[in-house]
């Protein structure tokens, strides 16, 4: 799963490092085309659905405790938090600074406290985005978050199962219902499925499914086969033509026997550690690497090839960094800041 969640990662750095390197292609006359084996945003969809499994996993040893909601909460908020509101305002920073440097600034007051609140809001142009506009995607995680949340005290189950339902009630809610305000229309997205389905894996996998190995490698082939087949342009909705071959994906991950990866596959491990730490600081990385080269004038003599190259392995050498020497220890201090603190045993008279 770790593997998988560091080409996640790598699939979504890959297309913004193309999309710079484009730039500078057109900018120096150079011919250039992106690879297009994948659609590179569909690392997202894959993060989703590894998200609604570990989020499903991750809470199994807190049913039944008073406090399990709380508990889940901190852990996520402390996950989540610290880093996104960093990377948020080293772009807020960045903006006032360098206007025009990452692209759009604050819009106000309102869109940048909605930014940190994780609140569904459109910009100007309709996108709706926050002012670090990778923010969105965590804005559906922290939505799932509060909702599984609500769930928790059914059971490892009924937990599941409910928040399946209220996922996919919301989906045929907002299909009904017609214009919508920004937040609802946003929660209310066909792509909350991917969630769902990547619980609905995590459920399977703690029920004791298990799928031998030629039938895993054959849903990730299919899987890999199909969104390459849908392309960046689908004629399907994102959550079928994207979330579909990503569920196949992560079940091909997902249930089969529990084990370590081998010497050679190390560095995805660690590099899948990180993967929240390069989902957030990548686009820093590749801009910087490409504002360098040209100011160096080094964009031209390197190539497209080399330059995508060297965006994604600094990339990924600066997110195993910020991922041990900051977010690591950001966590911690938020989890001892916001998790519950335990009851004290009650005392015992001794005779």
């Amino acid at each position: 799963m770790q593997i998988l969640r560091a080409l996640a990662a790598l699939m979504v750095a890959a297309g913004h490092a193309q999309f710079e390197v484009a730039g500078v292609a057109a900018r120096a006359g150079i011919p250039y085309a992106p690879a297009a084996w994948l659609p590179w945003p569909a690392g997202v969809d894959v993060f989703f659905v590894i998200s609604g499994f570990i989020i499903v996993h991750a809470a199994s040893p807190l049913h039944g405790r008073a406090d399990a909601r709380r508990t889940f909460l901190a852990h996520r908020i402390a996950r989540v938090v610290p880093l996104y509101w960093l990377a948020t305002t080293l772009y807020l920073g960045l903006a006032l600074l360098r206007p025009g440097l990452l692209g759009a600034g604050a819009e106000g007051p309102a869109a940048l406290a909605a930014s940190y609140l994780f609140w569904p809001m459109a910009r100007a142009d309709g996108a709706v985005q926050p002012l670090y506009s990778l923010g969105w995607t965590l804005n559906y995680e922290m939505a799932f978050y509060v909702l599984f949340a609500l769930t928790l005290p059914l059971g490892p189950r009924r937990s599941v199962l409910a928040v399946l339902a209220l996922l996919a009630g919301l989906v045929v809610l907002g299909q009904a219902a017609g214009p919508l305000p920004v937040a609802p229309a946003f929660w209310s997205d066909p792509i909350v499925l991917e969630f769902a389905c990547g619980a609905a894996l995590a459920l399977a996998r703690q029920e004791g499914w298990r799928l031998p190995g030629p039938v895993r490698l054959a849903l990730a082939i299919a899987g890999l086969a199909v969104l390459a087949l849908a392309g960046e342009a689908p004629a399907l909705p994102r959550c079928l033509a994207w979330g579909g071959p990503a569920a196949l994906l992560v079940a091909a991950a997902a249930l089969g026997p529990a084990g370590t990866a081998g010497a050679g596959l190390r560095p995805f491990v660690l590099l899948g550690d990180a993967s929240y730490a390069l989902y957030l600081a990548h686009p820093f990385v590749v801009r910087g690497v490409r504002v360098v080269a040209e100011a160096a004038g080094l964009a031209a003599p390197l190539g497209p090839g080399p330059l995508t190259v060297l965006m994604l392995v600094l990339a990924g050498l600066a997110a195993l960094l910020l991922h041990r020497i900051v977010e690591r220890p950001l966590t911690r201090a938020a989890r001892a800041l916001l998790e519950p603190a335990p009851k004290p045993e009650p005392a015992v008279n001794k005779v």
